[in-house]
């Protein structure tokens, strides 16, 4: 389990713009949002990342860079990055399954075709959302076991605005005994 205030596990992708991504020599102000997804199959995730895209300016005006991620390969991101007419976020692919359990994300394996028609790989992760400090700390994370429910990018930059005005530390740290 990912610990707050803890080092995550390293994340080194290739990404659609050639220049690749590797969460352990980013240069920010405040951090990185990492964005978990399915894979183009999903097409909650699609309207995810739409929102996602729609607001990485307003992260970026705070200091923190974002990045979407996922086991699909180059084709099918392109794709994705395609469908959500992507303006500004980076997408990173080829996401392998074990660095996905590593960040304690859920695997599932393929029910077929799924309700728009794309084949789901024979294995693939399921959402999970963290912010990481640029010490590469674990700041704010929420995984999910199936598409439903993730947190809305609009409450999280709301929420940055608050831990930034008060220098709110990330919670959860604690682990001796109960």
């Amino acid at each position: 389990m990912l610990m707050p205030r803890q080092k995550t596990p390293d994340l080194a992708l290739p990404t659609l713009d050639g220049a690749g991504f590797d969460l352990s020599s980013q240069q920010t102000e405040r951090g990185t949002i990492v964005c978990f997804y399915r894979g183009l199959h999903c097409p909650i995730c699609a309207t995810y990342l739409k929102e996602f895209d729609k607001l990485a300016p307003k992260f970026a005006e705070r200091g923190v860079d974002c990045v979407a991620v996922s086991s699909d390969g180059a084709e099918r991101t392109q794709a994705m990055a395609d469908k959500i007419e992507n303006a500004n976020l980076r997408f990173a692919h080829d996401l392998p399954l074990q660095t996905a359990r590593d960040w304690g994300l859920y695997i599932s394996t393929s029910r077929g075709k799924t309700s728009i028609g794309i084949e789901e790989p024979a294995l693939f992760s399921e959402p999970g959302l963290f912010m990481v400090t640029p010490e590469q700390t674990l700041y704010y994370g929420s995984v999910q076991t199936m598409p439903f429910v993730r947190p809305h990018f609009s409450e999280l930059v709301g929420a940055l605005d608050f831990a930034i005005a008060n220098n709110y530390p990330a919670r959860g740290e604690y682990t001796g005994a109960v």
